[in-house]
């Protein structure tokens, strides 16, 4: 037996165990009252900020890298959408 894992769906003040994670935030918010913190992004629900945290950085920040990526791969040019915009009405002003 391993007591140095953290079983991510034990509450930490009174060491009950649950099924899921929604039980344990259920658990905290109505037995602890202990207040619940929402990702921004998505509403997913946590019992600690560092598990929002976590959850911002794994979730929402590699995705949001992972598009960027896409996008930089699909242009030959490496310039972004504002860059292009920038470029095809540089001369506009000339032709006044």
């Amino acid at each position: 037996m391993d007591i140095f894992h953290h079983n991510k769906n034990t509450c930490d003040q009174c060491g009950q165990k649950f099924k899921s994670y929604e039980d344990l935030i259920d658990h905290a918010r109505h037995i602890h009252h202990h207040p619940i913190v929402k990702c921004h992004d998505c509403g997913k629900e946590f019992v600690h900020e560092k598990d929002r945290l976590h959850h911002v950085r794994e979730e929402h920040e590699k995705k949001a890298d992972q598009r960027s990526h896409k996008w930089e791969h699909a242009h030959d040019k490496k310039t972004s959408p504002q860059e292009q915009v920038d470029e095809s009405t540089h001369n506009f002003g000339d032709n006044f």
